[in-house]
C-alpha cells in the first residue's frame, strides 16, 4: 500500500520561507510524475507545482518564480521551496503521486500566511 505523508508546514509571515516535504512509503517514485496542489478554505483545489521522474518542474503561473519542486528518488521524497510568501498562499497543501498506474494523495499539510 502506497503512502504519502506531508510535513513541514506551519505560521509564517508574509515575505518568509517554508519548505515543505512528501515521503513516500510502499513503493519507489522510480519515473513517476510527482506534484503539490493546494486548497484555501472555501476554494477547489488547485495546481501548484509537478515534476517528471527525470525532474523537470511545471509551474502554475500564480507562484511567479516565488516557489521551486524538487524530488529525490533515492529516498523518495518530493519537496517544495516557498518563497516570499503572501497571506493568498495560505492553504492546506497536498502531495500527489502517479504510482505504478495509480493516483495517489496525502493527507496535506496547513500553511498559515499571517502577521
Amino acid at each position: 500500500q502506497v503512502q504519502l505523508v506531508e510535513s513541514g508546514g506551519g505560521l509564517v509571515q508574509p515575505g518568509g520561507s517554508l519548505r515543505l516535504s512528501c515521503a513516500a512509503s510502499g513503493s519507489s517514485f522510480g519515473n513517476s510524475p510527482m506534484g503539490w496542489y493546494r486548497q484555501a478554505p472555501g476554494k477547489q483545489r488547485e495546481l501548484v507545482a509537478t515534476i517528471t521522474g527525470p525532474g523537470s518542474p511545471n509551474y502554475d503561473d500564480s507562484i511567479k518564480g516565488r516557489f521551486t519542486i524538487s524530488r529525490d528518488n533515492m529516498k523518495n521524497t518530493v519537496d517544495l521551496e516557498m518563497n516570499s510568501l503572501k497571506p493568498e498562499d495560505t492553504a492546506v497543501y497536498y502531495c500527489w503521486g502517479w504510482i505504478d498506474g495509480r493516483n495517489y494523495w496525502g493527507q496535506g499539510t496547513l500553511v498559515t500566511v499571517s502577521s
